[in-house]
C-alpha cells in the first residue's frame, strides 16, 4: 500500500492498475449484464452470462463511470486524483475551522471593522506590554511559573493570525475590485483610442475637400484655347500666295473649309467637364 500511494503522489504517476480491464469483450458483458438484470450490482453475473464466455472473476460493475450526482449530494463534496483531495466547491476555510482563536464574525457580511480595530488595539498594547515585560528581571532558578513575555508573545501570535485570517477572507472582494479597475482602464482606452481615430477622419475628409475645391478652380481658371479662324496661318507657304504654281491642283473654296474643320476638331480640347488631367493631356497632344 505505501509503494501505492508514493506512486500516487509522483509528479507524474503512472495509469491505476485497473485500466486493463476495460476491454471492448468486458464493456459488452457489461452492456449484456445491464440488459439482462435489473439490478446489476447484486446480480449474480456469472448466473446471468452463462452463455457468454471468459466471464471475469472480478464484479463488472466497477467498470462503472462515476456517479458525480452523488459526489455532488454530500455536504462536503470532494474527490481524490493522484492521491490529493479536491473540493468541488472551492472554499476558504475560516481561522476556526482550522482550529485557530477566531476574535472577530465567522459571517462575511457582518461588519467586522469594529472587531479589526479592537484587534489591533489589542495587539499595540500587547506590544508595549511586551517591551516592557522585557526589561523585568529573569525569575529565579526555582519558580515554575513561565515568564511574563512569554503570555504576550502567545496572545500577539493569536492577534496575528486573525489580522491575516481577515486579511485573506478580504482576498476576493480586492480581486473584483482589481478587475473592475482593470476593464475601467481598458474601457478608456478604446474610447481615447476611437476619438483619435475619428478626428484622423475628419482631418483627411476636411483635407480632400479641400484638394476637391482647388481642382475645380483650378480648371475654371484655365483658359479655353482658340481655334485658328483662317486656313492661312496653318496652311503651307506654298498655298498663301495669291499665285499658284502650274501643274498643281487648286484648291477649292470646299477643301478649305473641310480643312479648317479638320484643323478645329485636332486642335479643340474635349467636351464635357475639364479636370487638371485632361488639360494636361491635351497640353501634351497639342504640344
Amino acid at each position: 500500500m505505501d509503494d501505492e500511494e508514493a506512486e500516487l503522489r509522483n509528479p507524474f504517476p503512472s495509469p491505476p492498475s485497473h485500466y486493463t480491464k476495460y476491454t471492448s469483450h468486458n464493456l459488452k458483458l457489461l452492456a449484456l449484464l445491464r440488459e439482462r438484470a435489473a439490478d446489476p450490482s447484486t446480480a449474480n453475473q456469472y448466473e446471468v452470462l452463462s452463455d457468454q464466455t471468459d466471464v471475469p472473476d472480478w464484479p463488472l460493475v466497477q467498470l462503472e463511470k462515476p456517479r458525480v450526482d452523488w459526489i455532488l449530494d454530500e455536504p462536503d463534496a470532494h474527490y481524490d486524483v493522484f492521491g490529493d483531495r479536491w473540493f468541488v466547491k472551492e472554499k476558504i476555510p475560516s481561522l476556526a475551522e482550522l482550529g485557530g482563536n477566531q476574535l472577530y464574525p465567522a459571517d462575511p457580511s457582518a461588519d467586522r471593522r469594529p472587531a479589526l480595530l479592537a484587534i489591533l488595539r489589542s495587539l499595540l498594547v500587547t506590544y508595549s506590554s511586551l517591551t516592557a515585560s522585557l526589561l523585568a528581571p529573569p525569575p529565579s532558578t526555582t519558580s515554575t511559573e513561565s515568564p511574563e513575555w512569554h503570555r504576550h508573545v502567545e496572545w500577539i501570535t493569536v492577534l496575528s493570525q486573525n489580522i491575516m485570517a481577515a486579511a485573506n477572507d478580504l482576498r476576493p472582494v480586492q480581486a473584483r475590485g482589481n478587475l473592475e479597475l482593470m476593464m475601467r482602464r481598458q474601457l478608456e482606452l478604446r474610447r481615447s483610442e476611437t476619438e483619435a481615430l475619428h478626428s484622423k477622419c475628419d482631418a483627411l475628409e476636411a483635407k480632400l475637400a479641400e484638394m476637391r475645391k482647388s481642382m475645380e478652380d483650378l480648371s475654371k481658371r484655365v483658359p479655353t484655347p482658340t481655334v485658328p479662324s483662317q486656313v492661312s496661318q496653318t496652311a503651307p507657304a506654298n498655298m498663301r500666295g495669291p499665285h499658284i504654281q502650274r501643274g498643281e491642283p487648286q484648291m477649292t473654296d470646299a477643301d478649305t473649309a473641310r480643312g479648317q474643320e479638320d484643323l478645329s476638331r485636332e486642335s479643340a480640347p474635349p467636351s464635357g467637364t475639364l479636370t487638371h488631367n485632361d488639360v494636361l493631356r491635351w497640353a501634351e497632344e497639342v504640344g
